[in-house]
C-alpha cells in the first residue's frame, strides 16, 4: 500500500471511536476501507487514494476498559479541503466493526500548515530578537559610542590626581561625588563639572575647591553618604548644596532621569546642616530647635559620661567582674538602654567617644560601614552576634567597645560586652 510523504500532508482528520466490544486495530482499519468502498465513487476510493499517496497510512489509538473499546482514528490527507471533508464525513457511516456496534464521530480536521506557520512565527521571533541584540540599530550604536567617548573624558585634578571631568577648572559650580565610578556615570550623561573625593576622608585639594567654587555634594543613598558629608565639614570644607541618590542606590548606577531628579531636589547646606553633628557632639548650627531635614535619619541622644578604662581593659582574659569595674555605671546604663532599643531590629548603633549616635545601620552592613569610616568610632551597640571578622575590622578602626547579645570572637584591642555583662 502506498504511503503519503509527511512533507505533503495538509490535513489530519481526527475521529472519535466507541465500540460495544473488544477489537484490534486491523479490524477497525479493515472496516474503514470495506464499509466506505464504492460509497463515494472511483475518484474518492480510499484504497486508490492511498495507493496514489493522497491519503496516508491510517493510524488508530485504542483503549479497552470494561469490555468496551474506545479510541481515535487519525487519517492524514494531502487533498483539498472539500475532498478531505467528504472523506472525513464518510467515516461516520461506519456502524459495525466485526461483531461490535460502532459509533464514529469526527472531532476536528486539523490544518497541519497552520501549526507549521505558528512554529515558523515563533522561531522567527526568537531569531529576530537575537539578531537585534547582536546587531543594534544605528541610533543604539550612536548612543553607545557617545557614552564611551564621554567616559574616556575622565581627567585628573590637583596634586592628589583626583578623578574629574574636563570642566572642573573652568566651571564656577562643581558636583562633588565619592569615587571614580560616579564620575564616569555622570560623564556618560554629559555632566562634565564633576570631581571625586577619592576616599572617605577629603584631601586638602577637595577642601580648597569647596572654598573657591559653588559645590554640590552628591552622595549615595545610604548611611555611608551621610558620614561622608559629616567628614567633609569636620575637615573644614565649605558646602553649598547637598544631594542624595534614591534610598538604597549608588550614584554610579543611576539613570539620567534619576540623576536629574536628585540634583533638582538638592538642599542648601544652611537647611541641611542642623541634622549633622560636629566633633563636639553638637549641631553645626547654634539653634537646636530647627526642624530636622529629610536628608538624614541620624538618631540624637543625650551626651553621657564616657568610659573609664583601666590598665587591664584590653586583656582578652578579663573576667566579667573586671569589665564592670572598667566602665562607669552611667555609661553602662546608657549602653544597656541602647541595646534594649535595638532588640528585634537586627540593627546597630555607631557611637563616638561621647556616646553620641553617629549612625544606625543594619547588622549585615556594619562591616562595610566600618571599612568606609576613616576614624571617630568609639563604640558599637548591635542586635546580633559579634563575629570574628567584624571584630577584626573594628580593631583596625580603633573601636574600643562592642556591645552585643552574644559573641564567640576574641580581641586584644576591642572590649566586647555581652548582655550578661551589662
Amino acid at each position: 500500500m502506498g504511503k503519503i510523504s509527511p512533507v505533503s500532508i495538509k490535513y489530519i482528520v481526527h475521529a472519535g471511536l466507541e465500540l460495544t466490544g473488544v477489537v484490534d486495530k486491523p479490524d477497525i482499519i479493515g472496516a474503514v476501507f470495506g464499509q466506505t468502498e464504492g460509497l463515494l465513487g472511483s475518484d474518492l476510493e480510499l484504497r486508490e487514494l492511498q495507493k496514489s499517496g493522497r491519503i496516508g497510512r491510517i493510524d488508530v489509538k485504542l483503549e479497552t476498559r470494561g469490555g468496551k473499546t474506545s479510541g481515535e482514528i487519525l487519517l492524514p490527507s494531502s487533498m483539498g479541503k472539500s475532498e478531505t471533508a467528504i472523506i472525513a464525513a464518510s467515516l461516520e457511516t461506519i456502524e459495525r466493526v466485526g461483531p461490535c456496534d460502532a459509533k464514529i464521530k469526527v472531532t476536528k480536521i486539523e490544518d497541519v500548515r497552520i501549526s507549521k506557520r505558528n512554529q515558523i512565527i515563533d522561531r522567527a521571533k526568537q531569531l529576530l530578537a537575537a539578531l537585534m541584540i547582536e546587531m543594534p540599530d544605528s541610533q543604539a550604536l550612536t548612543i553607545a559610542i557617545t557614552e564611551d567617548v564621554r567616559a574616556m573624558e575622565v581627567t585628573e585634578y590637583g596634586v592628589d590626581r583626583l578623578p574629574a571631568g574636563p570642566d572642573v577648572t573652568n566651571s564656577d559650580e562643581l558636583i562633588l561625588v565619592e569615587g571614580r565610578a560616579d564620575v564616569v556615570n555622570l560623564l556618560r550623561y554629559g555632566i562634565r563639572n564633576v570631581v571625586a573625593m577619592g576616599g572617605t576622608k577629603p584631601s586638602q585639594t577637595v577642601v580648597n575647591l569647596t572654598k573657591t567654587k559653588t559645590v554640590t555634594v552628591f552622595v549615595d543613598g545610604d548611611r555611608g553618604g551621610e558620614l561622608i558629608i559629616r567628614g567633609l565639614v569636620d575637615n573644614g570644607a565649605e558646602l553649598d548644596f547637598v544631594a542624595k541618590a534614591p534610598d538604597g542606590k549608588e550614584v554610579e548606577e543611576l539613570t539620567l532621569k534619576e540623576i536629574n531628579k536628585s540634583l533638582r531636589s538638592r538642599i542648601a547646606w544652611e537647611q541641611a546642616k542642623s541634622d549633622f553633628k560636629n566633633p563636639n557632639g553638637n549641631n553645626y548650627v547654634a539653634s537646636q530647635q530647627q526642624a530636622p531635614s529629610p536628608i538624614t535619619r541620624v538618631v540624637e541622644v543625650v551626651k553621657t559620661v564616657g568610659f573609664g578604662v583601666s590598665a587591664k581593659s584590653n586583656s582578652e582574659n578579663a573576667e566579667p567582674a573586671e569589665t564592670a569595674k572598667t566602665t562607669s555605671r552611667p555609661a553602662l546604663k546608657e549602653l544597656k538602654a541602647m541595646a534594649e532599643e535595638l532588640v528585634g531590629t537586627k540593627g546597630a548603633f555607631v557611637l563616638d567617644d561621647g556616646l553620641n549616635i553617629l549612625g544606625r545601620v543594619p547588622v549585615k552592613e556594619l562591616e562595610d560601614t566600618l571599612q568606609n569610616i576613616s576614624e571617630g568610632v568609639f563604640a558599637i551597640v548591635m542586635d546580633g552576634s559579634a563575629e570574628q571578622k567584624m571584630v577584626k575590622v573594628a580593631e583596625d578602626k580603633d573601636v574600643k567597645y562592642i556591645v552585643a547579645p552574644s559573641s564567640s570572637a576574641k580581641s586584644r584591642k576591642t572590649k566586647i560586652l555581652t548582655a550578661e555583662e551589662l
